[in-house]
């Protein structure tokens, strides 16, 4: 039987390796959880899902998914939270779009809502704060790959099988 984090993941891995012509590694983060991942050796993600069908979606962050982003930026320079809104698209947050919607203080359950309506952007909203302007649905997955520079060389930039 398929996991649903392994079906919401598999999402986000499919976009990455068909939105973007890059090689491309992927592995899990240090850490036990089955929600962090390392993309290059140097960019972190952080995926969290709703199975909710229709909008707003809603994402419930312990105090220790707070702490394992921290620890994945202490450890990257880029680190993304990327939330899959079920079947309806992905939103894609910077570390620091994420500390608009969240403090330092890593209350023990904090919460981020993302609504979407028809032919609109994302707006997204967290427990102490809301962000002032909209995400697009198709701003991933290349937004996690805006800062790094692409080789010269096209086929070192051909996503090769097996590495991902």
């Amino acid at each position: 039987m398929i996991k649903d984090f392994e079906f919401f993941h598999g999402v986000v891995f499919a976009r990455i390796l068909h939105g973007t012509q890059r090689l491309l590694s992927v592995k899990p983060f240090q850490s036990a959880s089955n929600a962090s991942y390392v993309v290059n050796d140097t960019i972190g993600i952080y995926i969290k899902y709703s199975a909710k069908r229709m909008t707003p979606w809603h994402f419930t962050f312990k105090k220790e998914h707070q702490e394992e982003i921290e620890l994945m930026k202490s450890s990257f320079k880029n680190v993304f939270l990327v939330l899959v809104c079920n079947d309806d698209g992905v939103v894609c947050l910077s570390y620091s779009e994420l500390k608009e919607i969240f403090d330092n203080q890593h209350d023990p359950i904090e919460w981020i809502s993302a609504t979407r309506h028809k032919r609109e952007m994302y707006s997204v909203k967290g427990s102490n704060g809301e962000l002032d302007f909209k995400i697009g649905q198709n701003d991933f997955p290349e937004k996690i790959f805006a800062g790094q520079s692409q080789c010269s060389n096209q086929s070192e930039n051909t996503i090769k099988p097996g590495l991902l």
